[in-house]
């Protein structure tokens, strides 16, 4: 069966959500992607944020994430939960790991952006509980921890996006 490796920034870097997702997905490194920010302005369908590799060209600006390895027909399903064409469009990048080895694999950006949204609480959650999992940078982490977040008008989504780690 193919492979393919899939670099998560945001909520899936979290691997228990990825994997309700993604049953096949596995962590294959921590690594970092330059020249792109980590921005909270990707329009979403339930009213709020999400996250968004913005590419600045600039070599001091990076984005830490994780590289799974998914089977490739699984990647429909990601897909579909991401909003492929929906608001976000994929794109290979070269990420380089903890011992500077480089990879290909492919990831989502935003094509529906408005920076006046916020991120709902839960879905703030799922992105730090996947940095604090993999150990990304304390700096980095930090500078999630301080993304505004609002309460998601919707208790049951709310509950049941957290209930994965219960």
């Amino acid at each position: 069966m193919t492979l393919l490796l899939y670099f998560a920034y945001g909520s899936n870097m979290s691997t228990p959500r990825l994997v309700h997702r993604v049953p096949s997905a596995k962590c294959v490194a921590v690594a970092r992607l330059e020249k792109h920010q980590l921005k909270f302005h990707k329009r979403s369908k339930d009213g709020s944020a999400k996250c968004d590799i913005e590419h600045t060209n600039n070599p001091n600006d990076v984005v830490y994430g994780v590289v799974f390895e998914i089977l490739a027909p699984e990647k429909k399903a990601l897909d579909r939960k991401e909003g492929l064409w929906n608001g976000y469009d994929e794109k290979s990048v070269a990420v380089l790991t903890g011992n500077d080895r480089l990879l290909i694999a492919v990831t989502y950006y935003a094509t529906d952006i408005d920076a006046s949204m916020k991120l709902y609480g839960w879905y703030k959650e799922h992105v730090l509980r996947g940095a604090k999992e993999h150990e990304l940078p304390v700096e980095y982490i930090k500078s999630i921890e301080a993304v505004e977040s609002i309460a998601d008008p919707d208790q049951k989504r709310d509950e049941e996006e957290l209930s994965i780690y219960c």
